[in-house]
């Protein structure tokens, strides 16, 4: 290994260049190689600093494992050659993104590892669309749940159905599953439930429903999208109207 050599986690944020941290923008602007995860934007994959070698490593469903391995051994053998290895994700690499896998099985081989925190998707998506995940009055908890991991038996829907906003990422697949499972556990079918596809993008999609509708199929939705249930959805409106008047003003 290069003596000099390190490893960043770098999280790419919700999509938009400008959500990017300081931190994260010096460092794609050192990079020599990225490896890219398939929710990071062409915005931001346009700040890594020319020439650098860019790598896609979006996973495959149904070989997910085999490729997070493939991803360690590869950031592992670039970052032999290299003094500047970027491991580049959407979000923040500690949400649901292997972040701490990947920091863990690199330090034990050796490595130096910079974590570079990212604005989550479960947090700002949903904001700026103008749906806060608390409100004083309204909901004062929230939770940030793995749809992808709510088909089995482990999840704790009457935990879940205690909170006042859920917040789930990667739930596009099972977003039928995922509302019949809250409505059986003690969840209001007229609550409403919002999906933000492609949040803070220029083709971003907000789709307002309730529980019942979407535990119906009756939501038609495409991946990457924030599904956000509680009453908080009801202050959107609100939130935007008040937003456009602003600027209208200014």
């Amino acid at each position: 290994m290069k003596p000099t050599s390190r490893i960043y986690l770098v999280g790419a944020g919700p999509g938009r260049r400008d959500l990017l941290t300081l931190r994260a923008a010096e460092v794609l602007a050192l990079a020599e190689v990225v490896l890219y995860d398939r929710l990071v934007s062409s915005e931001v994959l346009a700040m890594v600093r020319p020439g650098a070698l860019l790598v896609d490593a979006g996973k495959e469903h149904g070989r997910q494992e085999e490729m997070q391995q493939r991803i360690l051994l590869e950031l592992e053998e670039y970052a032999r050659h290299f003094r500047h290895v970027v491991r580049l994700k959407g979000g923040d690499p500690m949400v649901f993104g292997r972040g701490a896998e990947e920091w863990r099985w690199l330090r034990g081989r050796g490595w130096d590892v910079e974590l570079v925190p990212g604005v989550t998707s479960a947090l700002s998506v949903p904001s700026l669309a103008g749906i806060p995940p608390t409100f004083r009055g309204l909901a004062r908890s929230f939770a940030v749940v793995a749809g992808h991991a709510c088909g089995g038996d482990g999840v704790d829907w009457a935990a879940l159905a205690r909170v006042d906003t859920l917040i789930i990422l990667m739930g596009v697949a099972r977003r039928a599953e995922i509302a019949a499972s809250l409505i059986r556990a003690g969840r209001d079918p007229q609550e409403p439930a919002a999906f933000i596809e492609n949040g803070t993008l220029p083709e971003e999609r907000i789709l307002v429903t309730d529980l019942e509708t979407l535990a119906a199929g009756g939501v038609d939705v495409a991946s990457p999208a924030v599904l956000v249930v509680g009453h908080v959805v009801r202050l959107r409106e609100a939130l935007v109207e008040a937003a456009m008047l602003a600027t209208s003003c200014s």
